[in-house]
Order: C-alpha cells, then structure tokens, then sequence
C-alpha cells in the first residue's frame, strides 16, 4: 500500500457548477433587440403570464425607460408615486452602475398606463398594508428582486415570448437604439442611458441597421 501514501484524491467536479458557468460564458454575448412584432408578441404572452400586470410593467420599465435589471430591481414605489397616488414626472435613480445618480422620465404613456394599471391592482389587493416604501416589483417572498434573480426574470419573459437573444439588457438596448433612429442626439441619449461617455453610447448607434439604410438612402 506503500505506493498509495501520496496519491492525491482528485476534487470531486461539480458538474452541475460547472455546466451552469460555460452555459453563462455562452449566453455573455450581446442582447439582441428584438423587433416590433416580437415585442408585440412578448407584450402579448406576458400578459397571458403569471403575475401578468407585474411582468407587463416591468417590460415597460426595461424598454420605455432603457433601466438596468439593477436599477429596475431597486426601485420602490415611493420612487415612481407622490404621497396623493399619482405618479411622478420624474424620479432619481441612486442604486447605479457606479452609483452616479441619474433622472429617469415617466412621461412615456405606454409606461405611465401599464405602471398605473399594475399599482392599482396592487394597492387594492394589499388595501392597509400597501407600503410606499416597499418594493416597486415584489419577488415571490415579497422584497425586492436581486439584480440576479431580476435578470433572470427577463430572461425568462423573452424565452416564453420566443425570442432567442432576449435578456435583461435587451429592453435597454431597444430603448437607445428607438432615440438614435429618431434622430435624438448622442449626447442626450448618452444622459438618459447613465453611460459614462457618448463613445459608449454610438456603439448603439453603429448596431443600428435602421438608421444605417436611412444614412444611405439620404446619401
């Protein structure tokens, strides 16, 4: 058995870690934007969904205002109500990438209807205890969505919908890509998104076939 002394047993290999990291690796690519009939049929099977007038705002949230899983996880309703009920202009986002606060508008009215829809429901069901410090999207133990569990979430929401490519950053992708197409400029595409820099920003702009053919078209 002598020869057995300084064996070393091999670890034992996750595989279920392990195939879940290479399929993460895999999926890292860059979220497709989905196109209107798609978003037409992610609208429609969300709302056929469980937890329907939750999810459908939350899609609102991600395309009408281009938010992060983060920073939509983050929000509560305080930041999206006044204390009469009704919703705000504006709100500040302060749970960021980098944590730079930012202002998002709530003047869309695609957003504005699906938002009001949802807390309405919400505000009735919960009567009393309806809490303007609680979350704006409660998860199944009724806090907050991690930005993981968020992600995944849309994730999900796209896959049900069929739309392979579709994740969390896809909304926020069609958000920026809508603005360069009608013509907003970088700069201001660039304070709404939260990026850094405008070089940042004209990557959308570049990945936008749309406004490339009306480029050449104008030409």
């Amino acid at each position: 058995m002598a020869m057995f002394r300084n064996f070393t047993v091999p670890q034992k290999i996750n595989i279920k870690s392990k195939h879940h990291q290479l399929k993460l690796m895999v999926n890292r690519g860059k979220a497709r934007v989905p196109t209107e009939a798609e978003r037409k049929r992610l609208g429609i099977v969300t709302a056929a969904g469980s937890s329907a007038l939750r999810n459908v705002a939350i899609l609102a949230v991600s395309y009408r205002l281009g938010l992060r899983a983060k920073e939509i996880a983050a929000l509560t309703v305080a930041d999206v109500l006044d204390v009469r009920g009704d919703l705000h202009q504006e709100t500040t986002l302060r749970r960021t990438k980098g944590d730079k606060p930012r202002t998002a508008y709530l003047s869309n009215a695609t957003l504005r209807r699906e938002l009001l829809a949802y807390l309405g429901a919400r505000r009735v069901e919960e009567g009393i205890l309806f809490n303007p410090a609680a979350a704006l999207f409660k998860s199944r133990k009724g806090g907050h969505f991690s930005p993981n569990t968020m992600q995944q979430l849309i994730h999900r929401l796209h896959a049900r919908a069929g739309i392979n490519g579709g994740r969390s950053h896809s909304g926020r992708r069609w958000f920026a890509t809508e603005l360069i197409a009608k013509g907003t400029d970088l700069k201001a595409v660039s304070v709404l998104m939260g990026h850094s820099s405008v070089a940042m920003t004209a990557q959308y702009a570049e990945d936008n076939p749309q406004r490339l053919r009306r480029i050449a078209a104008e030409l």
